[in-house]
């Protein structure tokens, strides 16, 4: 697509008005409160990034505030077209929420080993005998709107978990003992927190085992197993990506428990974060808003990658439900305004 110095020049514009909002959202996260609250919300949109969940909750509040929306939070978000491919269309007047969407090129190689590898023109198929791949080269701005500026066809009611105060979700335990055990560690039920030293639960990575109090009740158990898998997929000395800092250490698991917590309706109020201002301020040579954005994206990568592991009940990831089973509509957000005309007629 042939782009102009003009357009280029609005879309780095809009880039640069959306990297503000961003750095404003993550500044403003101070109390361990906001960042529970972020990690919540994250929890169930594990679709997006964290910085785009960030987006779309900043922007959803203001919208909230302003009255164009019914309620604080957003439930279901999609492109301007992904909506229409499920019978709903999005009302005019509404603003989207502006996110930050890849760019990637399409490379081919005849040797994946030794390259080298070529760029794909639009509309280019790969030749027969090669191999081909994705490279992200930048980020552009996309438009997404939540269900609730939408009007149509209902949408399908998946199903939700329904836990009493204490219960743990049916299955989670052994799904992620499961996955402990899959990194070659043991999970082992102490009787309480005099047998690991106070705690509730501990990693020992030379033993290659993980301990749990077992005089806790069945929630308390599932969100420190939670907690001490994140520190076996982000930790310990043969993890070449781990943190040095252990506050951080120490946050970045207790945030990986909390996301799989909120992505199973549990209640997360009891989880304890330190505040954000203490150990997003304690890596020299960067800033508190790059240290928090770090954090929450390896946070998200391993809560993800457990989550998409599991066979449980979960509370959706922000897609709307019923979303890939529609036709897919090619590159639905490229094109998509980011306020519907309120006049009719437009091409949209």
């Amino acid at each position: 697509m042939y782009v102009t110095r003009s357009s280029s020049t609005e879309r780095e514009a809009k880039l640069d008005a959306v990297h503000e909002q961003l750095v404003a959202a993550v500044g403003a996260l101070t109390t361990d409160v906001d960042w529970r609250r972020a990690l919540e919300f994250a929890g169930r949109f594990t679709s997006r990034s964290f910085s785009n969940t960030m987006l779309i909750y900043v922007q959803h509040a203001a919208a909230f505030e302003a009255r164009a929306v019914p309620d604080p939070v957003p439930t279901y978000v999609a492109g301007y077209r992904q909506w229409q491919s499920l019978g709903r269309q999005v009302r005019r007047g509404q603003h989207g929420y502006v996110i930050l969407a890849p760019v990637t090129q399409r490379l081919v190689a005849t040797n994946p080993e030794t390259g080298p590898w070529r760029r794909l023109e639009p509309g280019e198929r790969a030749a027969a005998g090669e191999t081909q791949r994705s490279r992200l080269v930048g980020v552009r701005p996309a438009t997404v709107f939540d269900v609730s500026q939408t009007d149509g066809d209902p949408l399908p009611e998946p199903p939700t978990p329904h836990l009493l105060v204490g219960q743990a979700p049916a299955g989670l335990w052994e799904g992620l003992a499961r996955q402990v055990t899959d990194r070659g560690f043991a999970v082992r039920q102490v009787p309480d927190a005099v047998a690991i030293g106070g705690a509730n639960g501990l990693t020992d990575y030379r033993e290659h085992s993980v301990s749990v109090r077992a005089d806790m009740d069945a929630a308390a158990r599932v969100k420190t197993l939670a907690h001490e898998l994140g520190h076996v997929l982000l930790h310990g000395p043969d993890n070449p990506d781990g943190v040095g800092h252990r506050g951080i250490a120490e946050v970045e698991a207790e945030s990986v428990a909390l996301m799989i917590g909120a992505a199973h309706g549990l209640d997360t109020s009891t989880y304890t974060v330190p505040y954000v201002t203490t150990w997003a301020s304690s890596v020299e040579g960067k800033t508190p808003v790059d240290v928090v954005i770090e954090t929450a994206d390896r946070v998200r990568k391993a809560a993800v990658s457990i989550l998409d592991r599991l066979d449980t009940v979960q509370v959706g990831n922000g897609e709307p439900p019923g979303l890939h089973a529609a036709p897919k509509q090619p590159q639905p957000e490229v094109a998509t305004p980011d306020r519907v005309p309120a006049r009719s007629g437009a091409d949209l």
